[in-house]
């Protein structure tokens, strides 16, 4: 395996890593845990179209929503495609499945990362979408 087949490997992993950290954050409905994950400057689109801007705005908004959800913590977060925009920068589609007792919703976010200078992979740009049932 060569050098760059093997960072992209780990850079795969690293992402992997912090889409499987949203789906424990959601699960746990813990928003320290799930805005450990942004880049300072991020943007997040929620479901409903609110658009926040800069970690203070996403992280106001997470503290009020994130707790006090009335789902039961039922989520799953699964990596679907992962397009290398260069090698610092992500496109991520993740596929989402909230699962009640006779109920489930998906939602199709798509989440653009960036590579911190330390080498984590950040949330940046990202843009929750609701799947419409057939």
């Amino acid at each position: 395996m060569t050098t760059d087949s093997t960072a992209y490997a780990a850079d795969i992993e690293a992402i992997e890593q912090v889409v499987a950290t949203v789906e424990h954050s959601q699960q746990h409905k813990d928003p320290d845990e799930f805005l450990a994950l942004f880049h300072p400057e991020a943007v997040w689109t929620t479901g409903g179209g609110k658009v926040l801007i800069g970690l203070n705005a996403i992280s106001e908004f997470t503290r009020k929503v994130l707790p006090a959800a009335d789902w039961d913590g039922k989520v799953t977060y699964e990596v679907v495609h992962v397009f290398f925009i260069r090698p610092d920068v992500a496109a991520v589609k993740v596929r989402q499945l909230y699962l009640t007792p006779g109920d489930e919703s998906e939602g199709a976010p798509l989440y653009v990362m960036s590579k911190h200078d330390d080498g984590r992979w950040l949330l940046t740009a990202c843009q929750n979408t609701g799947v419409m049932a057939d």
